[in-house]
């Protein structure tokens, strides 16, 4: 897959946009390697977390391919927004955190990338933004869906109804990333940041992030009712056993 990159790092996979000339922006194809590596490695048994970057040193993912998008009409449309959003849906639902190490443009829907992954960390040079409008266009991979969840409706509308980008540090105060870190540093630290969580039980975390993510869409008693039923599913493991005798026994949880 030339447009996609997976290099793996122990327990971690690292994958990466690999479309430098074109800013790695999303055409139909890179799109559907995407979907099918999220997919694969959201199944592998030895991966326990998933770092999502762009090659190069301007982008992460500048957006999607503008000329493809000019093509469409009403049918394709439709079919191209539901083409990336099963890729946004591949990355949400995978059963592992997946982390965006943004080191560049992240525009469009490469945006809506980084907004399903569980974290995003970015460098100082790093423009985040939704410029549909300019293009006559929304957003289609799910920005209209997921960037209010994460930053609230007021801002959600202003980046989207304007289209203009936010700094790194813009996006750091309004809680669009996680951190910032600076450009020749961001890879390593945010595979630091994965290996924290790595270190933790697998299982604990799998479900943690399945309590979140189903429960933000729920009435808060369901999702009350959802965190009990996952509280008791993980207490029955034999990982949440090592886990408090660790504790109680002054030591590291051996994780199996």
């Amino acid at each position: 897959m030339s447009t996609v990159l997976v290099a793996r790092d122990g327990a971690l996979a690292v994958v990466t946009v690999n479309r430098p000339d074109k800013l790695n922006a999303l055409d139909h194809a890179t799109i559907a390697e995407l979907t099918a590596t999220f997919v694969a490695l959201g199944a592998d048994v030895e991966v326990r977390a998933i770092v999502l970057t762009g090659a190069g040193e301007k982008a992460f993912i500048a957006g999607a391919d503008v000329l493809g998008l000019s093509k469409q009409g009403v049918l394709d449309g439709k079919a191209n927004a539901r083409h990336g959003q099963a890729l946004t849906l591949a990355i949400e639902s995978a059963p592992k955190p997946v982390i965006a190490a943004i080191n560049g443009f992240a525009l469009g829907g490469g945006l809506e990338m980084a907004l399903a992954c569980d974290l995003r960390y970015a460098s100082p040079n790093a423009k985040l933004g939704q410029p549909e409008v300019g293009l006559g266009i929304i957003p289609g991979y799910g920005g209209t869906q997921r960037l209010p969840r994460l930053i609230g409706v007021g801002k959600a509308l202003e980046l989207v109804m304007t289209g203009d980008p936010v700094t790194a540090e813009d996006a750091l105060r309004i809680g669009l990333v996680n951190g910032v870190f600076p450009q020749a540093e961001l890879l390593a630290s945010v595979k630091t940041v994965a290996q924290r969580i790595v270190a933790r039980g697998r299982n604990a975390v799998a479900l943690s992030k399945q309590a979140i993510r189903r429960g933000i869409h729920l009435p808060l008693a369901e999702g009350l009712e959802l965190e009990a039923d996952l509280f008791g599913i993980v207490s029955s493991t034999d990982e949440m056993r090592e886990g408090t005798r660790a504790f109680l026994e002054k030591r590291k949880p051996n994780w199996t």
